[in-house]
């Protein structure tokens, strides 16, 4: 599947929209990685382990939107955007929408 952030693809013409597709996911913190990242938030540097855990939400998100557009039998997802928000202390919520269309 073809995921663009651009509202068109160089080299293809878009037939039809066939709607919005969307993935989200919530992910709460882990006491184990908190550990980890207090102790980085007292000496500074990256907080790797807060890192990899939105890297694998974004992922899921994203791997969400993409089951949603091959149903509907997208050949891509153009103007993709990321979003995320607080649900309550301690988890976040990442959204991924963009547009499934067919091309010509």
């Amino acid at each position: 599947m073809l995921v663009v952030n651009t509202e068109q693809v160089v080299g293809k013409e878009i037939e039809f929209s066939l709607g919005v597709v969307k993935g989200n996911t919530v992910q709460a913190r882990h006491i184990g990685k908190d550990i980890m990242g207090g102790l980085r938030n007292i000496v500074g540097g990256r907080m790797k382990e807060y890192e990899e855990m939105f890297i694998d939400a974004r992922n899921y998100a994203e791997q969400e939107m993409i089951r949603e557009a091959e149903a509907l039998g997208a050949d891509a997802i153009v103007n993709v955007r990321y979003t995320t928000s607080s649900i309550m202390e301690g988890s976040s919520e990442i959204l991924v929408y963009g547009t499934a269309v067919k091309f010509k």
